[in-house]
């Protein structure tokens, strides 16, 4: 289980958290532009400190600032993809979801489950970035990590390719075993993927954000009459 409970100063506000996660289940973290939801995931993957607070997985503290402990970034065995994932340019397909994996044996299977197995000798300037964003998913699950992070990772992806991943994400969240955090603005995302919802506003975590959210009545296009 991942537990959280964290404090950091931020410019506008101070960042404040404390929330749990099982394994085999998914945490949505939403809430407006600005609220420090990417500075939440990335206190957790360990690119950043908070200024006070735990985090820890399975009951081992990966950052404790009363105790002065850090776990470094590559010491977490985490599985990161964000909006826009850096894959190596000069690797093909099959490299990069090599890179950093303890063995093959998941290569294969991963670029079958997500269907790029035939780009599997391109290099990513020749592949599309729905394509992309489907490798760096594979890059992070073929590291078999305890925790997988998510940072928008479908938000600037075509329609079927957003539909697809978020299906497959679906499914594969209670076989994964593991906990995964997911920051979206979709709220209807949100919904359908997550076993909870952390609402964050100002930094705060804010459920009345979410109800005020919910209570908006729809917005429709304006008729127009026929002429």
């Amino acid at each position: 289980m991942l537990n959280v409970d964290i404090r950091k100063q931020l410019d506008q506000f101070e960042l404040q958290a404390a929330f749990a996660c099982r394994p085999g289940e998914l945490t949505a973290i939403v809430g407006p532009s600005g609220a420090g939801k990417t500075t939440l995931v990335r206190l957790i993957a360990g690119l950043d400190a908070p200024d006070h607070g735990t985090i820890s997985l399975n009951g081992v503290a990966w950052t404790d600032i009363d105790a002065r402990n850090f776990v470094p970034t590559h010491k977490r065995k985490i599985g990161l993809v964000f909006q826009e994932f850096p894959l190596f340019p000069h690797l093909t397909v099959r490299q990069n979801i090599g890179f950093g994996a303890p063995d093959d044996s998941q290569i294969v299977p991963l670029m079958e489950t997500f269907g790029i197995g035939r780009l599997a000798d391109r290099r990513p300037d020749s592949i599309s970035g729905g394509e992309r964003q489907r490798t760096a998913f594979c890059q992070a699950l073929a590291r078999c990590p305890d925790l997988l992070l998510l940072d928008e990772p479908f938000s600037a992806l075509d329609v079927e390719t957003r539909s697809f991943l978020r299906a497959l994400l679906a499914d594969l969240k209670p076989k994964l075993g593991i906990p995964i955090i997911h920051v979206t603005h979709d709220l209807e995302e949100a919904e359908r993927l997550g076993n909870r919802i952390v609402a964050l506003e100002n930094g705060r975590i804010a459920p009345e954000w979410l109800d005020r959210q919910t209570m908006r009545p729809p917005v429709f296009a304006p008729s127009v009459s026929p002429v």
